[in-house]
């Protein structure tokens, strides 16, 4: 569960405030399948990288599971991402050099897990987003979509509770980005909560709520 109480957040450009966030109220359930909307600059992005711990509101509370996160040392902060929360951005960010099989697997070697367990759990994962047959292919040997597919992979072989997309299919071409949302939704149906962050109206037309925002503040927020 997320809830977000006054959260307000302010960057300085030169000499002037820009007010990225102001004043936000938000409450996300576990397993809800949400899109966050508005032109650029609204504050979509400022809100995804809140809720996803890699940057701190000015003032507010936001309470993740219960867990009060703004007064977490970095520590604390990384420790909660790492077990909580798996990330998929518009680029894929993999590491050219590793297989798919590797790179999902990295996450869980960070972790400690044993080998044969890392590689079970990869295998499954594999399967799991059509992947299986593309275990041993590097990054420059699959297609747009593939490599977002290991990304989504890599982002939940932790098993997180939330995945947070920040415009997940920007990069790709529509059969692609089809795939890959198609993926990500078949995630929320076994329970994951999923927030998106997109321009694109008809991939926002799929989720069960659409979060309108802009110019830093919620314009619309349809109850849970």
């Amino acid at each position: 569960m997320i809830e977000l109480r006054d959260i307000s957040r302010t960057f300085q450009v030169g000499d002037q405030p820009v007010h990225a966030l102001r004043a936000l109220d938000l409450d996300i359930p576990d397993g809800d399948y949400a899109a966050i909307m508005g032109p650029s600059g609204s504050g979509k992005s400022t809100l995804l990288h809140i809720l996803g711990l890699l940057d701190r509101p000015d003032q507010g509370q936001y309470r993740l599971d219960g867990l009060e996160t703004t007064t977490l040392g970095e520590e604390g902060r990384a420790r909660l991402r790492r077990e909580r929360i798996g990330f998929v951005f518009q680029s894929f960010h993999l590491i050219p050099r590793l297989t798919a099989a590797e790179n999902i697997e990295l996450p869980l070697v960070l972790a400690g897990l044993e080998p044969a367990a890392r590689r079970a759990r990869v295998a499954r994962i594999l399967e799991a987003v059509g992947l299986a047959d593309r275990a041993r292919h590097k990054p420059d040997q699959l297609s747009g979509g593939q490599r977002q597919r290991v990304a989504i992979a890599r982002a939940t072989v932790t098993e997180p509770g939330l995945i947070l997309a920040d415009e997940p299919t920007g990069n790709l071409d529509r059969a692609s980005g089809h795939e890959v949302i198609e993926t990500l939704e078949a995630l929320n149906a076994r329970g994951l909560t999923l927030v998106v962050v997109t321009h694109d109206a008809e991939l926002g037309a799929r989720a069960r709520r659409r979060i309108r925002m802009d110019d830093g503040a919620i314009l619309a927020a349809p109850a849970p």
